[in-house]
């Protein structure tokens, strides 16, 4: 694979990853044949990986971290992960957005980028329990100066997890008073039995309380996440009403998502026929927004 010869090491050490995840396992000189570049390079890719906590190297190469349910990454360990593909999911999931509606961001690294898509989206009303999300917006403001149209953030109080959301009996109060039009939510681990969970006991409850105050569930949520188990569930896939993703998801797990939710939209794939910019579906959700956002399947 002479093209990936010129890769950053970040979309190397991406493509190690998925193929340690996928095949359970590989051997270093499988790498350096399959990426073309030389041992000593693989080797430092692995160390990084294993300081980040995603592998674990063996002798002759690396497999992948059985993680505990109750594991929890820090939101620096799994920001450095699946970096495109959450810009791609953050790019699609702004295009459906509409000015002039009140959204919520849950905590995550895919939420946190889809931020920095929203800056332009005027008249937001933004409720998060991130705080950086939050921070996105603030720092936006404190640059460029408060301005015509700009978001009005409503910043949850609670307690700081390890991936910086804030959760708790102050969090949830808050969440119970308000109603969002659309929810993006960010997981830990999405699946057909458990549906959508996290390691976190707490946030578990408070993310209850996000998606039962939502008209809309969005999830945002790379094809890594597909199959993590975390210790609690807190959603059925039964409601969710869309899941944007990458176009590393199965075909067999495409298929279960379409056992259960009414709309999948991968990124990264030929657009198939459908509304034009700006229309809304039956739900009143925009749609259609930007340009080459990935096929979008209504199932």
């Amino acid at each position: 694979m002479s093209e990936n010869q010129n890769l950053l090491a970040e979309q190397r050490r991406a493509l190690i990853l998925d193929e340690v995840r996928r095949r359970g396992g590989v051997r270093v000189n499988e790498l350096t044949r399959k990426l073309g570049v030389s041992d000593m390079t693989i080797r430092r890719d692995l160390d990084a990986l294993a300081r980040q906590g995603v592998l674990e190297k063996v002798h002759g190469g690396a497999v992948p971290v059985v993680e505990a349910s109750t594991h929890e990454p820090g939101f620096e360990a799994k920001s450095g992960l699946e970096l495109n593909a959450k810009e791609d999911i953050a790019r699609t999931a702004a295009s459906l957005v509409a000015p002039g509606t009140a959204i919520a961001l849950s905590g995550g690294t895919t939420t946190y980028a889809l931020a920095h898509h929203l800056l332009d989206v005027p008249d937001l009303t933004v409720v998060t329990n991130s705080v950086r999300v939050a921070d996105v917006f603030h720092s936006a403001q404190r640059t460029s100066g408060r301005r015509q149209g700009a978001a009005t953030v409503v910043l949850t109080g609670g307690v700081r997890t390890p991936s910086d959301s804030l959760v708790g009996p102050v969090a949830d109060q808050a969440i119970d008073a308000l109603h969002f039009d659309v929810l993006f939510l960010g997981v830990h681990g999405i699946s057909a039995e458990a549906g959508l969970s996290t390691p976190n006991l707490a946030e578990a409850e408070t993310n209850r309380r996000l998606v039962h105050s939502a008209r809309r569930v969005i999830v945002v949520a790379d094809h890594t996440k597909w199959g993590t188990v975390g210790l609690s569930s807190f959603a059925t896939l039964e409601q969710v009403d869309t899941l944007v993703t990458d176009a590393g998801l199965p075909a067999e797990a495409r298929g279960e998502i379409a056992e259960h939710l009414r709309r999948l939209v991968v990124t990264g794939e030929p657009d198939e026929p459908g509304p034009g910019p700006g229309e809304q579906d039956e739900h009143g959700e925009s749609i259609g927004q930007a340009e080459n956002a990935g096929s979008t399947a209504d199932i």
